[in-house]
């Protein structure tokens, strides 16, 4: 189990990411913070393997808190809206292991995290292509691995932001009742309770990304 801290100042985001990180079975979140001094807090009380660091934050910026962490400490993964090499370069001097962009798809981000675990640098697109294909897991757990194929196009709307029984129904060319019973499916199957957390899992899964 890779333990992970998460610092961003977007609460919505930090939210979203880390139940998707936590629903993959070898990852675990252990702290959240919105700046990098609750960043250095959330190190030290939780010990994490891994952190996902954002770079503008208030109070405390990611590249200043990232110089704070003592040697030998959690590996480090910048993710950010600012891919710029500059950037880049501010944080490999800082010390990151790892630099991504807050599109990167959650099992690209998995696969980074572990191979960052792992003593890889993930500094380049170059480094990142040869190594995250090394590190990649099946995301489909038996309960995944069941959904039929309406059921996976119902999961991507979802993802997408098509929530209301009428406009999947609509979508999906079927009828309301044929749309509570794929969701009643879907709930059993991914062992979740109501539509937003079952959007999170199709994201988890990548459905969102399939065609």
């Amino acid at each position: 189990m890779i333990k992970i801290v998460i610092a961003d100042d977007h609460r919505l985001l930090l939210e979203g990411l880390a139940q998707a990180l936590d629903g993959i079975p070898d990852l675990k979140v252990v702290g959240t913070a919105a700046d990098g001094a609750e960043m250095l807090a959330a190190v030290a009380a939780a010990r994490p393997d891994v952190i996902l660091l954002d770079i503008e934050m208030p109070v405390m910026g990611g590249i200043a808190a990232l110089r704070q962490l003592p040697d030998g400490g959690p590996r480090t993964i910048m993710v950010t809206m600012h891919t710029d090499d500059e950037q880049r370069l501010r944080a490999e001097a800082a010390g990151a292991l790892g630099f991504l962009s807050k599109a990167t798809p959650l099992p690209d981000l998995a696969a980074a995290i572990r191979a960052v675990n792992a003593g890889r640098n993930l500094m380049t697109a170059e480094d990142l292509a040869a190594t995250l294909d090394d590190h990649r897991q099946p995301l489909l757990d038996e309960g995944a691995a069941a959904l039929t194929t309406r059921e996976k196009d119902l999961l991507r709307l979802l993802a997408s932001g098509v929530t209301t029984t009428e406009d999947l129904a609509d979508q999906l060319y079927i009828s309301h009742k044929t749309v509570k019973n794929h969701l009643a499916n879907i709930y059993e199957k991914l062992a979740v309770g109501d539509r937003a957390q079952a959007a999170v899992e199709a994201i988890r899964l990548g459905l969102h990304r399939s065609t």
